[in-house]
């Protein structure tokens, strides 16, 4: 069982971050925490270094914050990625949001900066995490002009059926689910239709916990697994074994 997307260097975890991670070794195989930025990157890889063969670093650049950065920034950032580029299982999160961001400007200039860090995943032959909320379509039209990218997914997918089978045509491409799924009806009516041979699972931790007073954490991965075999009517144990067999192929564990 694996979590393939959580922040637990965040700020929330900052009183009780080891005792976190206890609880999630106690059940969990892995757990894969993504960077948003270069502070918070090199705080990821501090912590998988220090629990190591259990915490997996990836670097990212949050798209929301993204269009607000400099060049110097962005600069910085890209170097830093490169410099760790055989540290690291993938580069994310990165992406567009059209969730948060409405103005056309902007989203230009948010997918500048992901057609950037598809750049360096495609030269360096990494997989890419995607956070491309409200655009997953044109994510993957984006994606269309790169062959390197051994795989991609799309972090917390929300996108149509149709995307979903365009993704799942691919072969390389896998979208991955998170703790929503427990509450959110669009998710699901969407995972019914999509293959568990192209699913991950993941919490996005702090966020999207069963209720919005709760912290969530890397542990409850485990109940978005029992809502997918609910929803598919398979048992647990079988979801759990093929999203981890899926994890450990994407992301090389």
């Amino acid at each position: 069982m694996i979590d393939t997307h959580c922040h637990i260097n965040f700020e929330d975890y900052n009183n009780d971050r080891d005792e976190v991670i206890k609880r999630s070794q106690n059940t969990l195989d892995a757990i894969i925490n993504s960077g948003t930025n270069i502070e918070e990157n090199n705080n990821v890889l501090k912590l998988s270094k220090e629990y190591e063969n259990f915490i997996y670093p990836t670097f990212g650049f949050h798209p929301v914050t993204s269009q607000d950065s400099t060049q110097n920034e962005i600069n910085k950032t890209q170097k830093h990625l490169i410099e760790n580029i055989d540290n690291i299982l993938a580069i994310g999160e990165v992406g567009m949001d059209y969730f948060y961001v409405k103005d056309k400007k902007l989203r230009q200039r948010q997918k500048e900066i992901f057609t950037s860090f598809i750049d360096i995943a495609n030269d360096y032959k990494v997989p890419l995490l995607m956070h491309v909320r409200d655009c997953e379509k044109k994510a993957f039209n984006i994606l269309e002009d790169y062959d390197n990218i051994p795989y991609v997914i799309f972090h917390c997918f929300s996108g149509s059926l149709k995307t979903a089978k365009r993704i799942m045509d691919k072969g390389n491409y896998y979208m991955s689910f998170s703790t929503m799924i427990c509450y959110s009806k669009r998710h699901q009516d969407l995972i019914k239709d999509i293959s568990l041979d192209y699913i991950l699972t993941e919490t996005d931790s702090p966020y999207l916990a069963m209720t919005k007073e709760e912290r969530n954490e890397p542990i409850n991965v485990e109940k978005a697994i029992e809502k997918i075999a609910e929803i598919k009517n398979i048992e647990k144990n079988e979801v759990d074994r093929i999203t981890t067999k899926n994890a450990v192929k994407v992301f090389n564990l």
